[in-house]
């Protein structure tokens, strides 16, 4: 199933707008685990079993996993989501950037080494740099838009001699003549709602791959008034705010539970996925 129709019938099926980014860090891992980077499988496995139901996507970060030696264990971890979740898709977080037969490798590591759904680009280089994931028929191609951090404003919001930022120029070239394929999509941080609401006015359908809520401080609210539309998909993201949420209960009666317990931390991980599934439903039903 091509990934935009994948990710329409899980968000269909789960009611949820909401991804869960997995970014395994080994110092943060409950105490029977914490530190030990052989566990990251063990670890992001529990989060996935206790979210799958509530979620639209999973992204794992490759780089927190590459930084552990633990390629294998995203190949197992990929596995075992098609089981335990076979409906919901997988959008590998790489960022990749490069041409010709570079760009070559990366594909084919992000889609058949890892069989990921989608995978997040750099655009920077240009159609050159998109066009050899195009071999790989339905699989989505997110491009870096409007990124969520500060800095990001060196570059995307420069303006260009034709009176667009650089971030709008992005948008249009995804939303037009990019999108051979129909299968982009864009980053855009929930950071910047201004921006974000530019962006799915220049991009009216195309998916939108929104980090920021949660940890970062953007707001599920202002996110989706700014980027949700009934025909045109967004995908938010929370990594921290659900990973971890049961650090946030240590100053409590459940704080020794959840330094001690390895199901203390999925079950708040779950906790912390239903309220931020339901904060972007009732959202969405504002807007209605």
């Amino acid at each position: 199933m091509p990934f935009n129709d994948q990710l329409a019938a899980a968000q269909r099926a789960h009611d949820s707008l909401l991804c869960v980014g997995l970014d395994p860090e080994p110092e943060r891992f409950p105490l029977p685990w914490r530190g030990d980077g052989e566990r990251i499988f063990d670890f992001c496995s529990r989060i996935v079993h206790a979210t799958h139901d509530l979620v639209c996507a999973f992204k794992p970060q490759i780089a927190y996993f590459a930084a552990h030696r633990a390629e294998e264990q995203l190949e197992r971890l990929v596995a075992y989501i098609r089981r335990v979740a076979p409906t919901v898709p997988v959008i590998l977080d790489a960022k990749r950037g490069d041409i010709g037969s570079t760009a070559t490798q990366y594909a084919r590591e992000a889609f058949v080494r890892y069989n990921a759904d989608a995978l997040t680009l750099s655009p920077f280089m240009g159609f050159d740099s998109i066009e050899p994931y195009l071999a790989y028929e339905g699989r989505g191609l997110i491009l870096l838009c409007r990124t969520s951090n500060a800095g990001g404003s060196d570059l995307q919001d420069q303006l260009l001699a034709q009176g667009d930022r650089l971030y709008e120029h992005i948008a249009r070239l995804a939303a037009g003549p990019w999108n051979r394929a129909s299968n982009l999509g864009l980053v855009v941080g929930a950071t910047f709602p201004a921006e974000l609401a530019r962006v799915r006015e220049l991009a009216p359908t195309l998916p939108l791959l929104i980090p920021g809520v949660g940890a970062q401080g953007g707001s599920a609210q202002a996110t989706v008034a700014a980027a949700w539309r009934k025909n045109g998909p967004i995908i938010v993201n929370a990594s921290r705010s659900v990973l971890y949420a049961a650090e946030a209960a240590e100053a409590g009666e459940a704080g020794a539970a959840s330094q001690d317990g390895i199901a203390a931390f999925a079950t708040a991980a779950r906790g912390s996925a239903r309220r931020a599934r339901a904060e972007l439903a009732a959202a969405c039903a504002a807007q209605r």
